[in-house]
């Protein structure tokens, strides 16, 4: 009679053992990836505040400077013409465009000019605006004093509203060859969806006229 083959207990233990120590090894592996995942997640939203500080501190990929006051040399002879464009990201209903669509100015003159918002939709929206100026290497030399860019827009229904942006072109661009032949610099806004605005009350009496939160 033949007989099967038969496992003793000290087999049976050692593939015991083998089979806790694969499955030690397999969620160890899955931890391992786990906090890889995360730690990347987490770099990506980090890597976002350190992009836009980078941006604003270089004028890396045409993002404006922002200065508090005047050139302290003021506006010189050069003259340079800014042209003005907007956009509205879909899921916003606004329209959104600037009241001239370019002006010529001189280099170091403090300019102020408006764009108009018209909240098209029968309920509250809210929108923040991205911006750049083209070409992109005159990021660095293209000052913001005020702009509606800086802070969220709530818009009542049907709410039209003009906003300002207050800016110069940095004398030095002058001495940078490299831009001898700029004759244009592009400014140019997006205004993106806020899905949870702020809803901030208002002053009474306050002027709807000419207002922009600066």
């Amino acid at each position: 009679m033949d007989h099967e083959p038969t496992i003793s207990r000290d087999q049976g233990r050692t593939a015991g053992r083998g089979r806790l120590r694969g499955l030690g090894r397999d969620a160890l592996v899955a931890s391992i990836c786990g906090g890889v995942v995360a730690l990347m997640v987490g770099a990506s939203y980090a890597a976002v505040p350190f992009y836009n500080w980078f941006c604003r501190a270089t004028g890396f990929n045409g993002t404006t400077q922002v200065a508090t006051s005047a050139p302290a040399a003021g506006p010189i002879a050069r003259k340079i013409a800014v042209r003005f464009d907007s956009n509205v990201a879909p899921g916003l209903p606004w329209k959104f465009e600037p009241e001239q669509n370019e002006i010529e100015v001189n280099i170091g003159q403090v300019v102020t000019v408006f764009y108009t918002v018209t909240n098209q939709a029968a309920r509250t929206t809210a929108g923040q605006a991205a911006y750049n100026v083209a070409p992109l290497t005159v990021g660095s030399y293209f000052q913001k004093i005020n702009c509606f860019c800086f802070t969220e827009q709530t818009m009542a229904p049907g709410e039209k509203r003009e906003m300002p942006v207050v800016f110069y072109v940095d004398p030095s661009i002058a001495d940078d060859h490299e831009n001898d032949g700029l004759n244009t610099i592009t400014l140019s806004y997006t205004f993106y969806p806020v899905r949870d605005p702020v809803v901030k009350p208002l002053a009474s009496g306050e002027d709807d006229k000419r207002k922009g939160n600066l």
